[in-house]
């Protein structure tokens, strides 16, 4: 029976591995945008999942070289009243203010950091409306202004690059973001990791594999070089990438690292799918039992799969022990399939007084006879010889018998047991028409014919 274990959790992983695959793939696209959080002050504010601030390490400050005009008074306290009104969320006021500015002052009169502005608080508003391309264009607008700070128009273009990956424009986004941190070198300051995770996932959509395994690399050793854990969603990604490079080793190695800081179910799916792609079935087996014992297996073929890996492993009785409480808690199916799981787990660790009443249950719930032809060997097992009997005829009943040479060798065994020598001796010659069983159906046969000739010279003293 084991080789019919092994088989069978084979046929399962590749199930764990498709599942787990699925998954990466899933955090390493997901993006939301930061933006600029007031009109007069612009800056880069909350990111989302998977993207952390773009500049994390503490930089000097900078002097710029450009020399940006002021804010004059009455321009601010407008820019300042549309602000107050995005703030209660009157969005059409805000707007009507802004066209006002924009048309009453003329774009002439406003100075090129007052446009910035104006044209920073119309993105604003328009993004929190989620009207993309408006924002877009707006932010757009932000950068064509000549003699903004240095800042002001690199944060602007970081926040353009999120938006077209907002759009799902990830060439522009990458584009875009490749400009900024260009601009970024040319100022010696450092990106931080966040925008290289940001630059990673745009190649990646681009399917350029080799850049963003390259730049999510340069992301994760960066925190970890500072003692920093790094995002899960960043592992999740080069997880996915060297599994795409068939990369087993390097896969289960990130694995392990993730699962010091970041324990979910998924994670330990993957691990012992990865332990079996190497080979690794006692690590495998490790995996989920850890799971498990964790209580995070809870769907059916999670269990069972938890089972085979114990059969497997040539562990019954645990086997035996995850089915059994499964079955009872109603986590797992009372199918007949389940229910002979459970037999054979309980006959494979000895326990045939738990392993009968499973596979009774099992046959009764089943419509073909090969269940019951399995429950007559278990009661021949158990010397009980009628049951034996009545189990295999049965199965001959119900039909549909994978091997009718051994039902015919086990109900021959229990007639002989029930000294019913005619119904044994014609069961024996059932199985001796099979190849496979005849030479066995034949030593019985001699068998009980020394046994017949042994009774009859007692009776003649």
């Amino acid at each position: 029976m084991m080789s019919d274990y092994h088989s069978s959790t084979k046929a399962m992983r590749p199930v764990l591995v498709k599942l787990g695959c699925s998954l990466i793939l899933g955090v390493a696209t997901v993006l939301a945008l930061p933006v600029a959080s007031t009109a007069l002050q612009p800056l880069v504010g909350e990111q989302g999942v998977g993207i952390a601030h773009a500049a994390e390490r503490k930089e000097k400050p900078k002097r710029s070289t450009r020399r940006t005009p002021a804010i004059r008074a009455k321009i601010y306290e407008k820019l300042n009243e549309a602000q107050m009104a995005a703030d209660e969320k009157k969005y059409s006021q805000a707007i009507g203010l802004l066209n006002e500015l924009r048309d009453k002052e003329g774009r002439n009169s406003l100075n090129s950091y007052e446009l910035a502005n104006l044209y920073n608080m119309y993105a604003f508003i328009y993004f929190t409306q989620e009207k993309y391309e408006l924002a877009l264009d707006a932010y757009r607008n932000v950068v064509k202004q000549p003699d903004i700070p240095e800042a002001m128009e690199l944060n602007t273009k970081y926040t353009i690059a999120q938006l077209y990956f907002v759009k799902e424009d990830y060439r522009n986004g990458v584009r875009t973001l490749q400009e900024w941190f260009k601009a970024k070198q040319e100022m010696q300051e450092d990106p931080g990791a966040g925008a290289y995770a940001l630059l990673s996932q745009g190649y990646y959509q681009l399917k350029d594999l080799d850049k963003a395994l390259k730049y999510i690399e340069i992301a994760i050793n960066d925190y970890t070089s500072r003692g920093k854990v790094p995002k899960e969603q960043w592992w999740g990604l080069q997880r996915y990438l060297y599994y795409e490079k068939n990369d087993i080793k390097r896969v289960t190695a990130i694995l392990e690292e993730t699962l010091k800081h970041y324990q979910k179910k998924a994670y330990w799916l993957q691990l012992s799918a990865m332990y079996n792609e190497l080979k690794m079935e006692s690590k495998s087996t490790a995996a989920m039992e850890t799971a498990y014992t964790e209580g995070v297996l809870d769907n059916d073929k999670e269990l069972i799969n938890m089972a085979y890996l114990f059969l497997s492993q040539e562990v019954p009785y645990k086997a035996a022990k995850v089915l059994d409480k499964g079955i009872k808690k109603g986590q797992i199916p009372a199918t007949s399939k389940n229910l002979e799981l459970l037999g054979n787990a309980w006959r494979q660790a000895q326990e045939l007084k738990k392993a009968i009443p499973e596979m009774e249950k099992a046959a009764a719930k089943s419509d073909k006879g090969e269940l019951w032809s399995r429950l007559g060997n278990i009661y021949l097992d158990n010397d009980e010889f009628d049951k034996a009997e009545k189990a295999i005829e049965n199965a001959f009943k119900k039909g549909d018998l994978k091997r009718p040479d051994t039902a015919y060798l086990v109900l021959g065994m229990a007639r002989f047991n029930l000294q019913e020598y005619d119904g044994a001796k014609k069961a024996f010659k059932e199985a001796a028409k099979s190849e496979k069983s005849k030479d066995y159906a034949k030593q019985w046969m001699q068998f009980m014919e020394k046994e017949l000739q042994r009774q009859e010279a007692l009776k003649d003293g």
